[in-house]
């Protein structure tokens, strides 16, 4: 009993690391571009979004976010800002994604001297306009950069501050993992715990487990965006596993900044059978040239998941997410029961044998 990639499509999801600048549409880019008299690698759609996409070429997570120059280059004006929220929310909801966290650093998008609140809200409008009309919920993180000066840091998470319960949902770290250690940006964390607010580190992609214990002990955590590395730490990884901290996987991004040397030999599938609270996302749609049930297809075909495990991690998601916990209930019990309906659409000699006691 096997889930196709249709099947996966029509099942509720979450994604919980999801770029913005790594998720326009191709089209868009060039459109914007020409709208914004950017200049292009290349004005030809076809050659266009090769030169968007990671696919085999990388060979670092260096080359991977180089691609992002091209993306933020036509994204330092609202109109595009408010039309790429919409469009991201657009393409979830096409594959029944029920809850969407997007995250960005609002510092990458001042080139044309917007200010902070310039380049945050037409984000949070344009989410929050696409997910009324396509029953999705969302909200926005706020990405602190690593190797940017910490005081950077600071007034990012001071944004987040004042965007609290105002469809910010959490702040994050990102960017060039190694050489720019978590806890050089301390105090920004410091801040969003007094504040109680959601915080996720980028951790253990291009760096080693003590990366993630500095995004946990360092700066609180409360998810680990990625943390491919974790298994080489098993004190660590029993620690995370016990307090129930989420990680952020991102499969086809893990390969494409080789960060795993093959989809086969990626930790998912050890920490889903260890117990620890592992979510499937996609990093950057675009990018990665990938989506939710996308990814969700290879780890079920790599790792032979059943459609019940398929499940597990798909009520992981909604378990990690940054909701209020009674939106969180409630969407649960819906999510579960919304599962199984499809599970015996998809599978009913299963049910009926099951119904039948044979």
């Amino acid at each position: 009993m096997r889930l196709n990639l249709g099947a996966i499509k029509r099942l509720p999801k979450t994604d919980l690391h999801c770029h913005l600048d790594g998720c326009l549409r191709p089209r868009t880019v060039l459109e914007l571009a020409r709208a914004q008299g950017v200049k292009l690698p290349s004005r030809n759609l076809a050659e266009l979004t090769r030169l968007l996409q990671a696919g085999k070429r990388t060979k670092s997570l260096e080359d991977y976010l180089e691609i992002f120059d091209i993306t933020l280059s036509v994204l330092q004006e609202r109109d595009a800002l408010y039309r790429v929220a919409v469009e991201l929310v657009e393409d979830a909801a096409a594959e029944n994604v029920k809850h969407l966290e997007v995250r960005y650093s609002p510092i990458l998008h001042r080139k044309k001297k917007l200010d902070f609140e310039q380049i945050v809200d037409p984000v949070i409008a344009g989410l929050a306009d696409a997910g009324r009309k396509h029953q999705v919920s969302t909200g926005v993180i706020i990405c602190g950069i690593r190797s940017m000066d910490p005081a950077v840091s600071l007034a990012l998470a001071e944004l987040a501050v004042a965007y609290k319960g105002k469809g910010v949902l959490a702040f994050d770290l990102a960017g060039q993992e190694r050489d720019y250690p978590a806890k050089a940006h301390r105090a920004a964390f410091e801040l969003i715990i007094r504040n109680n607010i959601n915080s996720t580190v980028h951790a253990g992609e291009a760096f080693g487990p003590a990366s993630i214990a500095q995004a946990l002990h360092y700066c609180g955590a409360h998810r680990i965006g990625h943390g491919t590395r974790l298994l080489e730490d098993a004190d660590l990884m029993s620690f995370v596993n016990d307090h129930r901290i989420p990680l952020e996987v991102c499969l086809s991004s893990n390969v494409q900044t080789r960060t795993v040397p093959s989809m086969k030999k990626h930790p998912f599938h050890l920490y889903f059978k260890q117990g620890l609270r592992v979510t499937l996302n996609t990093d950057s749609r675009l990018v990665s040239a990938t989506t939710v049930s996308k990814e969700i297809a290879l780890a079920a075909r790599t790792f032979r998941l059943s459609p019940y495990e398929v499940k597990r991690v798909i009520i992981n998601g909604f378990k990690s997410a940054f909701l209020p916990y009674a939106q969180k209930a409630r969407v649960l019990r819906e999510v579960n029961l919304e599962i199984d309906r499809i599970f015996m659409e998809e599978f009913p000699e299963e049910y009926d044998r099951r119904a039948t006691g044979l």
